[in-house]
């Protein structure tokens, strides 16, 4: 029998470093579809995915439930309200995991340019090591500035950038959050690390991108077709006007 996969995609976030229209960042529309559809696709048509839940701010629910509602109505996911930092919201998403729920996935709803090899891997991974994050190299110089000015440059040797998803054993996920006090944070592998668990790296790749800015924005329209077509989750529903593959 294989692992049961509970998914929480965090999408609460106040967007404070990118909106458009009033609407944040998992909610635009990217080449025909919401960036947060884009991302959360990717895991409820898994069948190892038992259980996905979504994590938006109190505030976003009536938009959320008005847009999104032919999508809603089909998608085998839940809603849970957020908190006021990422980690909250998390949590919140983690108190509503059934009980069955083996490892628990947490994924940026904000990184919509996933493919099927990148999940099966780091799922793999954490089935194996019971706590995998994707992540990759580190390949640009890097410099240390103080005011604006270079200090010094900073080895990129054994550097690697966090991405999403982080999977995890749910008891160890869960043991980390209640070890958390008052700490805040910047990703779960985190919390994991300062248990003193390790947490195997998988090489995901640069094109798994978080969307933060304008910038990032544009690039990943410009990577959406460049994700391998072999590799897209088939369209899973005809409740919308929008195109008929998940990928234009």
């Amino acid at each position: 029998m294989s692992a049961k996969f509970g998914v929480i995609l965090p999408a609460a976030g106040k967007s404070s470093r990118f909106s458009k229209n009033n609407r944040k960042k998992p909610f635009l529309d990217l080449k025909g579809r919401a960036v947060w559809l884009r991302a959360v696709e990717h895991f409820v048509n898994r069948e190892d995915v038992a259980q996905t839940i979504v994590v938006i701010s109190p505030e976003d629910r009536e938009f959320f439930m008005l847009k999104f509602q032919a999508n809603l109505a089909f998608l085998d996911l839940e809603l849970v309200d957020g908190g006021a930092e990422r980690a909250d919201s998390v949590l919140n998403g983690l108190a509503k995991l059934r009980s069955d729920i083996e490892y628990v996935a947490v994924h940026d709803a904000a990184r919509p340019l996933l493919t099927k090899k990148w999940i099966d891997n780091v799922f793999a991974a954490a089935i194996q090591h019971d706590a995998a994050i994707l992540a990759s190299p580190v390949t640009s110089t890097l410099k240390k500035a103080v005011n604006g000015e270079i200090e010094k440059t900073v080895s990129r040797e054994n550097l690697w950038q966090a991405q999403t998803p982080q999977v995890f054993k749910t008891e160890l996920l869960r043991e980390a959050y209640a070890k958390r006090g008052d700490f805040q944070p910047t990703d779960e592998a985190q919390l994991v690390e300062r248990l003193g668990t390790n947490v195997h790296l998988v090489e995901g790749s640069p094109m798994n991108l978080k969307i933060t800015s304008q910038e990032d924005f544009r690039m990943a329209e410009a990577l959406i077709n460049h994700l391998p077509k072999n590799e897209l989750p088939p369209t899973l529903h005809p409740f919308t006007d929008e195109k008929p593959t998940l990928f234009d």
